[in-house]
C-alpha cells in the first residue's frame, strides 16, 4: 500500500504549486530585480552572453537549467533557448547542453505529471487540448513518444505532463523524447551558432532544408495526431490504465 495516498499527494501538490504561483506572483507585481533579471536573460541574447562569459565554467550548467525550466513552465518559449544554445556555445555544444536541459526538463514534468496524477493534468490545459491529445495517457509505444516529439508545431512541453500519467516507463520516456527533440534542436542550434559567426548564408540554408522538411509536417499535424489516436483506438479515458499507473506511482 503506498505510504501517501493519492489525495494527500494531491493536496500536497496542489499547496506547493499555489506557493510557487503566489510566489512568482508576487516577485512580478513588486517588479522585483530577481524577476527583472531572468525577463532580461530570456529577452536580451547579448546580455545573457556577457552573463553566462563571467560565471565562466558554471555557464554551461546555467544555460541548461534554463533550458529545463522552459519545459517545466512551458509558456516560456523554448526556440529562443534553444537558438541561444548555438549562438552562445556553437552548433555542437549548444546541440548537446540544450538536449541534456530539456531531458531533465522533461522528466521533471514527467514525474510531477505522475505523482499528482490525471486531475492535476486536467487542469493544465483546456478541454479542447485533452480531448485531442488525451489519448497519450493510454498509450505506451515509443513510436508514438518519437512521433510527437518530431513533429513541429505539438505542445511537447506540456505533453511531458500527459506522458507522466501513461502506462510509459520513465526510462522509456526519456530515450525516446530526447531522440524526437533532437532534429529541432539542432536546426535551433545551428542557426544560433551560425548567427554568432555572421555566416547568414548558412542560416538561410538551413533554415530552407528545414522549412521544406517541416511545413508539411506541421501542416498535417492534426491528421496526423487523428491518425494516431485511431491507432490508439481514440481513447480518452483513465480506467483501463488505472492499476499499471498505480504501481508505477507506488515506484516513485
Amino acid at each position: 500500500m503506498s505510504r501517501f495516498p493519492t489525495r494527500y499527494r494531491w493536496i500536497a501538490g496542489g499547496l506547493v504549486t499555489a506557493g510557487v504561483i503566489a510566489y512568482c506572483g508576487w516577485l512580478v507585481y513588486t517588479d522585483a530585480p530577481s524577476y527583472r533579471f531572468l525577463v532580461r536573460l530570456y529577452v536580451d541574447k547579448k546580455f545573457l552572453k556577457e552573463t553566462l562569459h563571467r560565471w565562466g565554467i558554471l555557464a554551461p550548467v546555467i544555460f541548461m537549467a534554463l533550458q529545463a525550466l522552459q519545459v517545466i513552465i512551458s509558456p516560456i518559449p523554448g526556440e529562443a533557448t534553444g537558438f541561444l544554445g548555438g549562438y552562445l556555445f556553437g552548433e555542437w555544444l549548444g546541440l548537446l547542453y540544450s538536449v541534456i536541459g530539456l531531458t531533465v526538463g522533461s522528466v521533471v514534468s514527467f514525474w510531477i505529471g505522475r505523482w499528482l496524477g490525471e486531475h492535476y493534468v486536467r487542469n493544465l490545459v483546456s478541454a479542447e487540448m485533452w480531448n485531442k491529445l488525451g489519448f497519450i495517457v493510454e498509450a505506451e509505444g515509443a513510436i508514438l513518444c518519437f512521433i510527437v516529439y518530431l513533429i513541429p508545431g505539438l505542445p511537447k512541453d506540456i505533453l511531458c505532463y500527459f506522458f507522466g500519467i501513461s502506462p510509459m516507463p520513465l526510462w522509456v520516456f526519456t530515450v525516446v523524447q530526447g531522440l524526437g527533440r533532437i532534429p529541432g534542436t539542432w536546426v535551433l542550434s545551428a542557426q544560433g551558432a551560425h548567427v554568432a559567426t555572421g555566416n547568414y548564408l548558412g542560416v538561410i540554408l538551413i533554415s530552407a532544408v528545414c522549412a521544406a522538411v517541416a511545413l508539411p509536417l506541421y501542416y498535417y499535424r492534426l491528421r496526423i495526431v487523428t491518425w494516431l489516436r485511431g491507432r490508439n483506438g481514440g481513447r480518452t479515458g483513465s480506467q483501463p490504465y488505472a492499476e499499471g499507473l498505480d504501481r508505477d506511482r507506488r515506484d516513485l
